[in-house]
Parts: structure tokens; C-alpha cells; sequence
């Protein structure tokens, strides 16, 4: 597993972080039993950093993965400190909403604490930008939870890059990540600034979704057939070339990006989680870099 260190801090993260949004499944014994064998073998393959939302499975996926956690403390003591365990808040529902004020922040931090049976989050994100939220206000609850030891470093998520910028010029420290739907469907973050951004500050962009359009169907998927069928032939082709399957050369497209893409891998499967780590050794070229997104858009770059 690569690793790749977030700027101005002394975190390593596994190039690629497992996804904790599906582990409970229904909440049933079965799917509960599945969602851990999940996590030991993300763990058995060299994911360090492990991503949750209060909202994942009505917050049962957070509390399943405090109950493995105790397991695993049990039988390697120091695993905490090995681990980087990211949540975010920011949704709130009846009616649905985007939230980002002090005691709600503060309060949905310390129930996810509970769940994941740790005493602090190695990052804590903001889930989706709250258009009334106020930089200062936001900025003075990010101190609250840091001096507290309660979450040791922040970033957003699905943040643009005029709202990035506005929140940090209130925030004396970086931001070290902005997780983002970034798929072949969706380039929106190739043209908007947002990659732009993130390499000229360091920030990590961590690309959720990013198999939409491939191995399951994107979120607002406007693909044709047609579309779908050119990238089909093109990922066939590239995929023979490299000795790799179709959506493991998705992963590695979007880790050819300068700016250190960390893609979210969220499969229950273990063996899906074991085969996302090939698209780290693929040396994927420009120009099939570019073969690709033409055989997305249907034409070539003008």
C-alpha cells in the first residue's frame, strides 16, 4: 500500500481509504459480521485511514466499527494510534437540511466519539457546505474541538473553491482534505478550479464515488448508451493493456492526477478491497489518460 503524507501535519495515510458508509448493512447480525470481516481486511491490506459520516446507516456504521475497534484493541493495544479515523457532520433531516452551527457541530462530534469508541478523530469534515454558514463562527468551533483533544485536524467536503478559500481565511490552520465525487461521470472538479486548488494549497482531494459510471451507475448518471458504450470498448482495450480489470484502471486514472487523488474504496467484499491496491502499481501513460476522457466526452480535445 503507497502512503501519502497530508501537508504542515505528521499524518501518513494509505493512499487509498476504506469507506465505512455500507458496513452495517441492514443492521442484521449477518451484514454486521460481514461489515467486520470487511474492515480486518482492509486492515490486512494496509488501509490506515478509515472514513465515516454521523449519518452512515443512521449511525450504525459508526457504532459497528467502535465494537470491532474494541476487538482489535484487545489484540494489538496500540492499533488507535495506527489508524486514521475520519467522520463528518453537516446533514440534518425533518427537514432536510445543511447545518453548520457551534453546539450542533460540537454535539454530533461527540456522539460519533461514543460510537467509534475513541477518545478524539484524527480529522473531522464538514459534510456539505451550508450556504448560511459564517467562516468565523465555524472557524472558533473548529478551535473548540481542537483545544478539547477531541479532533485533531479539519477539512470539508463537497466544498467549492470560493467556499474552501472563504472558511480558511478564517482558520490560522490548513485544511488537509476536500472529499469529492470525482468519477468518470463526473469531472466537474477538472474544470471548476477545485484540483487546481488542492495542489496549489495542499490539500488532498479524496474522491468519493469514484467507480461511478463503471462498476455501478453514477450519481445523476446523464450517460448515453452510446457514451457508456465507447468508455466500455476504451476501458477493454486499456485494461488488456495493462493487465488489470476495467475498474481497477478507473482507480489508477484518477490517481495519474498531480494532485494526489485518494480514492475511497467502499466494497464489502474483501477481495474487491485486496484487487483496489493493483491500480497503484499500474503505470498508466498520458496519453491513455486522455484516450480515456475522449472516449467519455465522444470527441478529442479541441
Amino acid at each position: 500500500m503507497q502512503n501519502i503524507h497530508y501537508k504542515n501535519t505528521t499524518l501518513f495515510s494509505s493512499r487509498l481509504i476504506y469507506g465505512c458508509m455500507r458496513i452495517a448493512g441492514d443492521n442484521s447480525a449477518q451484514d454486521k459480521a460481514k461489515g467486520k470481516l470487511a474492515i480486518r481486511a482492509a486492515l490486512d491490506a494496509g488501509y490506515t485511514h478509515f472514513d465515516h459520516a454521523d449519518i452512515y446507516g443512521d449511525s450504525h456504521c459508526e457504532s459497528l466499527f467502535g465494537e470491532l475497534l474494541t476487538e482489535l484493541k484487545k489484540e494489538t493495544p496500540a492499533i488507535r494510534e495506527q489508524l486514521i479515523i475520519t467522520s463528518k457532520a453537516g446533514i440534518r433531516r425533518d427537514p432536510q437540511r445543511y447545518d453548520f452551527a457551534k453546539n450542533y457541530i460540537i454535539n454530533s462530534v461527540e456522539s460519533s466519539l461514543q460510537r467509534l469508541n475513541t477518545d478524539y478523530l484524527d480529522m473531522f469534515l464538514l459534510h456539505r457546505p451550508d450556504y448560511l454558514f459564517n467562516a468565523e463562527d465555524v472557524a472558533e468551533t473548529f478551535m473548540q474541538l481542537q483545544s478539547s483533544g477531541k479532533v485533531k485536524h479539519f477539512g470539508v467536503s463537497n466544498f467549492s473553491p470560493s467556499q474552501v478559500s472563504l472558511l480558511q481565511s478564517a482558520l490560522d490552520e490548513p485544511l488537509l482534505v476536500n472529499q469529492i465525487e470525482v468519477n468518470i461521470h463526473n469531472i466537474t472538479s477538472l474544470t471548476d478550479g477545485t484540483l487546481d486548488q488542492c495542489q496549489q494549497l495542499g490539500i488532498t482531494p479524496i474522491a468519493w464515488c469514484p467507480l461511478g459510471g463503471v462498476a455501478y451507475p453514477a450519481w445523476g448518471n446523464t450517460f448515453s448508451t452510446a457514451d457508456e458504450q465507447r468508455i466500455e470498448i476504451e476501458l477493454a482495450q486499456q485494461a488488456k493493456k495493462y493487465n488489470c480489470l476495467p475498474w481497477q484502471l478507473i482507480l489508477a486514472w484518477l490517481l495519474k492526477h498531480p494532485a494526489n487523488i485518494s480514492p475511497i474504496i467502499g466494497s464489502t467484499t474483501p477481495e474487491r478491497i485486496i484487487a483496489a491496491k493493483q491500480a497503484l502499481t499500474i503505470a498508466y501513460s498520458h496519453a491513455d489518460w486522455y484516450r480515456l476522457l475522449e472516449a467519455r466526452n465522444g470527441y478529442a480535445q479541441p
